[in-house]
């Protein structure tokens, strides 16, 4: 296991009145660990309040170019887990402190240039439908730093 720091941006993505494409970003830098099991690679993090999740912890599996990501945090009551596979779609449940919510996530591209040494960095980009809450379209930049 390796101790590592990690620039994390989210972008939420939305089409204005002309059909362009906005994007509002949330950008921090958080300490983690990264290590390498059978034929993945693993990136794991705790959340803070600026990402809104603090008190979770992400961990996130990397496969090729196949990500699963899996979001816990006890004395929250959250327990997420998402998969990101390029073309693929991923139904699940998205746990909040209030209920759990189905959720639906189209995966549209995977950039994978993570190594084995624990330098790189993932690019996923992916449309996400909280049923009958919200619909939009995100990406989330890692860059081991």
């Amino acid at each position: 296991m390796k101790d590592i720091l990690l620039k994390i941006i989210g972008s939420q993505i939305s089409a204005n009145e002309t059909n362009k494409d906005t994007s509002s970003d949330m950008e921090f830098i958080t300490e983690g660990r990264f290590f390498k099991k059978g034929d993945s690679l693993y990136l794991v993090y705790d959340e803070s309040e600026l990402s809104g999740m603090e008190g979770c912890t992400t961990s996130l599996k990397i496969t090729g170019n196949k990500i699963r990501m899996k979001r816990y945090g006890e004395d929250v009551g959250i327990e997420t887990a998402i998969e990101f596979e390029k073309g693929k779609r991923f139904n699940g449940y998205y746990e909040t402190p209030f209920g759990s919510v189905e959720m639906e996530v189209l995966t549209n591209e995977v950039t994978n240039r993570l190594n084995s040494e624990g330098e790189g960095s993932l690019d996923i980009d992916y449309h996400v439908n909280l049923k009958g809450l919200a619909e939009s379209r995100s990406k989330l930049s890692i860059e081991i730093i």
